[in-house]
C-alpha cells in the first residue's frame, strides 16, 4: 500500500465516523492573530500547546525557516489577506533554534537537485535569465536575526495598517519555551503616539 492510498484509507474512516466533528470552527481567527514559522516537523503539535492556541484560534502560516523572502510574495499576502479580511489584528513571527535553513549553502541543494536528475543546464540556463539560484537558496545565521529581518518586513510594508502589532518570537523546539525578540506593542503604541501628534 503506498502512503497515498494509506492516507485516502484513513480518511474515509475519519469522515465516516464523523471524527471531524471537534475541529469544526469557522474561518476567522478567534484569538484575531496569524503567525508565521517554520515548518519543521517537531513544531507541529508542540507550537500550538506551547503558544496555547487551539483549533480556530490564529492563521498559522508555515515556510522553511518563517522567512519572508520577498515583500510582495505569498508569505505576505497571506498576511495581509488575514488581517483585511479575516479579522486578525495582530502577527507574531515564530522561528525556532536548530532551524535547518540556519547555514544552509545553496551548494548542497544544488548538488543534491543534480543527483536527483535536474541539469547543469537548468541551473545555468536560470542564472542567465536573472534568477538569483543561489540567493533563493541560502539560509541565515542567525535564527533572532533572520526573525528581526521577517518583522521588520512586515511592519514596512506599505499596505499593513499602523494598528497592527508585529511581535518576534524563537521557540526551543525540545521543550516549547519561547523567548521574545520583540514586543510588537512597544512599535505600534509608539506610531500611534506619534500619530496622535501629527
Amino acid at each position: 500500500m503506498t502512503l497515498l492510498d494509506s492516507v485516502l484509507d484513513h480518511n474515509k474512516q475519519f469522515v465516516m465516523e464523523k471524527q471531524y466533528e471537534r475541529f469544526q470552527t469557522t474561518k476567522f481567527p478567534d484569538k484575531k492573530i496569524v503567525i508565521l514559522t517554520c515548518m519543521d516537523t517537531r513544531l507541529l503539535e508542540l507550537l500550538p500547546f506551547a503558544m496555547n492556541i487551539k483549533n480556530g484560534d490564529a492563521k498559522l502560516i508555515r515556510n522553511a525557516g518563517a522567512v519572508i523572502s520577498h515583500p510582495f510574495g505569498s508569505i505576505m499576502r497571506s498576511i495581509l489577506v488575514a488581517i483585511y479580511e479575516l479579522g486578525a489584528n495582530e502577527v507574531m513571527v515564530v522561528g525556532h533554534h536548530g532551524c535547518g535553513m540556519t547555514g544552509l549553502q545553496p551548494s548542497s541543494i544544488l548538488q543534491k537537485s543534480q543527483e536527483r536528475g535536474v541539469s547543469l543546464e537548468t541551473i545555468d540556463m536560470l542564472e542567465f535569465s536573472g534568477v538569483d539560484v543561489k540567493g533563493f537558496l541560502t539560509g541565515f545565521e542567525k535564527v533572532e536575526e533572520n526573525v528581526e529581518n521577517s518583522v521588520q518586513m512586515i511592519k514596512r510594508h506599505p499596505l499593513l495598517p499602523k494598528d497592527v502589532s508585529v511581535h518576534g518570537l524563537v521557540i526551543c523546539p525540545e521543550t516549547g519555551q519561547l523567548d521574545l525578540i520583540i514586543n510588537g506593542y512597544e512599535d505600534t503604541n509608539m506610531s500611534m503616539i506619534q500619530n496622535q501628534k501629527v
